[in-house]
């Protein structure tokens, strides 16, 4: 919740990437507040109030987890809507010329969520939030793999490289324009 409430407002990319964690977190305690209290929240150094909220923050996504059948996989709605909001402005983005630097980096990623879609087998589903949502998972897949130790490829990791600068990008743009320093419509 800290880390969260602190990414919520300052990097979208990073934002989501927490939140997939969480879930995942969620999952391996089978959305239950006992076993999250004792195999992950504890190592929280929190009392009072402070450990409350902690604690009513989990328990509240672990009922969202259920009520919107998540509890096996997928993502929670609060977090596709931050998929869909930073396709929106990636639209936005791209159309705009006055973001020559962003289509550049968008175009060098392209053959990565070409790839990403052809070995995902998803070549169907070639819209804007899909291609976020391609780029996500190469990144979570990432940060998955380093926690556990295991080896990435030269390839993936220079894939992974270009994605996070990409996705860098994109947040920096949604964080301009939640505070007011974006203008997508002035030339």
């Amino acid at each position: 919740m800290l880390i969260a409430n602190r990414l919520r407002d300052h990097n979208r990319a990073e934002y989501l990437l927490y939140m997939w964690q969480v879930e995942d977190i969620l999952r391996a305690n089978g959305c239950d507040l006992d076993r999250l209290r004792e195999n992950y929240l504890c190592q929280f150094q929190l009392t009072g109030d402070a450990r409350q909220e902690l604690e009513q923050w989990y328990a509240d996504l672990c009922e969202m987890m259920r009520s919107e059948d998540k509890m096996q996989s997928g993502h929670l709605q609060i977090n596709l809507n931050v998929v869909e909001t930073l396709a929106e402005l990636h639209e936005s983005l791209i159309r705009s010329d006055k973001f020559p630097y962003y289509r550049q980096l968008y175009y060098k990623v392209l053959p990565y969520i070409v790839e990403l879609r052809a070995k995902n087998g998803t070549q169907d589903h070639t819209g804007i939030r899909e291609e976020l949502n391609l780029c996500f998972e190469l990144l979570y897949g990432v940060m998955m793999l380093r926690l556990q130790k295991k080896e990435i490829s030269t390839p993936t990791l220079q894939a992974a490289e270009e994605v996070s600068k990409f996705l860098g990008q994109l947040s920096d743009y949604w964080k301009a324009q939640k505070d007011g320093q974006l203008d997508l419509d002035k030339p």
